[in-house]
């Protein structure tokens, strides 16, 4: 059986400063963790053949499929603040691109392949536990209806790489829309290369915004674009209590995808300051800055067209400006209709915002569990009988009591029945998410034991985290004390 991926790759035909040609390292030993079929099979890739010894190898890259032009992509980026003019691609190589069963163009990119040019004195390896944490949470993700990086499949490498202690390699095979990022754009800019970054926007437009091409000005259309995107992704976040723990210039893709999923983490006590990333010791991607962040790293990118928008540097500043305020706008709008789909609330009214902000300050104080709260709430909106449940995760309950009461003066307010009010909250609140003592527990399973089975269990929970699943109930629960994850790393 041969590794037929149907290759079309319009970025390896860009320029040949966007990239470096680089072969993946050769592994020995590779063997099969999992191949996302689904996910395959919309990708119009035959998933047996992912399975078989040869595509193993691919996956792992040590066969190259016919069509692929492996490349290592070029960007620079501001890491904490802090700008680097290079970084690129230290340790992920993209094979090429593929049109799915939709249409729609996605990049297939092995994670942990080896070093590349950019991989900075790197070994460009991947651990197992970073590559497992990415394809449980990206798949999480993609179920819980967020625009998402996938995961195609992970393969151990048979080879140890070293992180502080040996650990076993692996490498992710990630599909996305595209990995071009606002540090892509950077990149050029700080080089001063307007040649590359026309062709650069010219390839973002055609792939992500083709409407902006007929604008009056494609520049400003391609920067709206982009806001309006992440605005929207941001504000999901939020609704599901996920951090994204390294939110870079370089880790934020101008196609509105989450991508890069290293220290990230979802909320068990809600509070706004979480942190969970071991290497953000300043807390300056905590859970409740993520929107402001963000609307900073877009005013990076929209830095890097001011001279493609107008001649006029004071002109172009203006129109940028103009541009970036859509943010908040766009923010507010879709966190409060979060906020209020979370609460049941189908009309929008005065006040709901202050109602929905009570609420979460009251879950902070009382250390009230961020999913379950809003889970429980709707039993609670089928009638007080439902109370119960919600009261017993605040330390002092008559403080939720006192909500309460508010929110069924609010609900009242409305006509519809509570049954479908319950059903319509349950389709936005989750049961389950990638808890993160579940992730670990996944994680040292297979690190320690070579037990993938947790893994197994855990995906199979995750894929439908609208649904009760009575037989799962326990993948639903808050950690003990002892269970309890406050830091998350990195992987490199």
């Amino acid at each position: 059986m041969s590794a037929q991926i149907p290759f079309d790759n319009s970025y390896a035909r860009l320029p040949a400063g966007f990239f470096a040609q680089v072969a993946p390292a050769i592994v020995d030993e590779p063997e099969l963790i999992k191949v996302n079929r689904a996910l395959a099979a919309d990708l119009g890739i035959d998933a047996d053949m992912l399975e078989s010894p040869e595509g193993v190898e691919m996956l792992a890259g040590k066969r190259l499929p016919e069509g692929a032009e492996p490349i290592a992509m070029a960007y620079a980026g501001h890491q904490f603040g802090h700008f680097v003019p290079q970084l690129g691609d230290g340790r992920a190589i993209l094979l090429g691109e593929v049109v799915d069963r939709a249409g729609r163009r996605r990049d297939l990119q092995l994670k942990g392949a080896g070093r590349t040019p950019f991989s900075r004195g790197g070994d460009g390896r991947a651990a197992l536990g970073p590559v497992m944490r990415e394809y449980i949470v990206s798949e999480a993700m993609a179920a819980l209806g967020v625009p998402t990086t996938r995961a195609l499949a992970a393969v151990t490498t048979g080879e140890a790489v070293y992180r502080d202690t040996l650990l076993p390699g692996a490498v992710l095979t990630r599909v996305a829309s595209s990995h071009i990022r606002v540090g892509t754009f950077q990149y050029f800019a700080a080089q001063g290369d307007e040649a590359a970054l026309r062709a650069l926007s010219a390839h973002a437009i055609a792939r992500h915004y083709p409407d902006a091409a007929a604008a009056d000005n494609p520049y400003l259309a391609l920067i709206g674009g982009v806001v309006a995107r992440q605005a929207e992704l941001v504000a999901r976040w939020l609704n599901l209590g996920f951090i994204h723990g390294v939110m870079n210039t370089d880790n934020m893709a101008i196609s509105g995808e989450t991508i890069d999923y290293g220290p990230c983490a979802f909320l068990d006590a809600y509070h706004p300051s979480t942190v969970f990333s071991a290497i953000d010791r300043q807390g300056r991607y905590a859970y409740a800055n993520q929107p402001g962040i963000a609307l900073w790293n877009l005013t990076r990118l929209a830095e890097t067209l001011l001279t493609l928008i107008d001649s006029d540097e004071e002109a172009a500043i203006a129109k940028a400006r103009e541009a970036l305020s859509g943010f908040s706008d766009r923010f507010n709008a879709a966190y409060l209709a979060g906020l209020r789909a979370k609460l049941g609330l189908a009309e929008a009214r005065d006040g709901d915002l202050e109602l929905a902000q009570d609420l979460l300050d009251r879950m902070a104080a009382q250390s009230a569990d961020f999913t379950l709260t809003f889970r429980r709430l709707c039993d609670a909106a089928d009638g007080e009988a439902g109370d119960a449940k919600v009261r017993s995760l605040f330390a002092d309950p008559s403080a939720f009591d006192a909500w309460a009461q508010r929110w069924r003066a609010r609900l009242a307010e409305e006509g519809e029945p509570a049954g479908e009010r319950s059903a319509a909250m349950r389709r936005v609140n989750p049961a389950f998410i990638p808890r993160n003592h579940r992730v670990e527990a996944a994680i040292v399973a297979a690190v320690e034991h070579q037990d993938f089975a947790p893994f197994e269990a855990l995906l199979a929970v995750l894929a439908r985290p609208y649904d009760d699943q009575p037989e799962h109930a326990a993948f639903a629960d808050a950690p003990r004390a002892e269970e309890r994850v406050t830091q998350t790393f990195c992987g490199t």
